[in-house]
């Protein structure tokens, strides 16, 4: 009796369920643990709960502080021209507004020489600014990083 070998397209099947099944998480676990993160946002602010809200889900231990973030912005060395609703404070670098997870993240890994990471202002479609109450409309925004001198470059592009 002759003995069958799989098809390719069995093979490639297979190998293609077995990967959408066995996802990387999007923080390694063999990835040293995340720092606590700070933020400061105004008391009465929605769409910053949702920021905070969506952090946490991804495992960020983040203590919050109501008193507004004009303040905090100025402390952490922050052009107010990168300003946004809310700023953070995690590992040394400032995070300014509705920064995506996967930004924070790579800032962490890569630790570069700067400031932090920027959103300004508070465009629609960026995490916590994303959800029923903007209607599904998603604005292009950048992600800066900020140098030290106050300049910045696009560190990431959402389209």
């Amino acid at each position: 009796m002759k003995t069958r070998t799989p098809s390719r397209r069995r093979f490639l099947s297979g190998s293609l369920a077995m990967a959408t099944t066995c996802a990387w998480p999007a923080w390694p676990a063999w990835a040293a643990p995340l720092p606590p993160m700070q933020v400061w946002k105004s008391s009465s602010c929605g769409c910053c709960k949702d920021w905070i809200a969506i952090l946490q889900r991804e495992g960020f231990k983040v203590q919050v502080f109501d008193e507004g973030n004009n303040a905090a912005r100025a402390r952490f060395g922050l052009p107010a021209r990168y300003g946004s609703c809310h700023t953070a404070r995690i590992g040394g670098y400032v995070v300014e507004g509705h920064v995506p997870v996967r930004e924070i993240r790579r800032l962490l890994e890569q630790k570069p020489d700067a400031v932090g990471i920027a959103v300004p202002g508070m465009p629609l479609g960026s995490p916590g600014m994303d959800g029923p109450d903007y209607g599904g409309r998603k604005d292009p925004y950048d992600v800066l990083l900020i140098n030290r001198d106050g300049g910045s470059r696009v560190f990431s592009s959402y389209r």
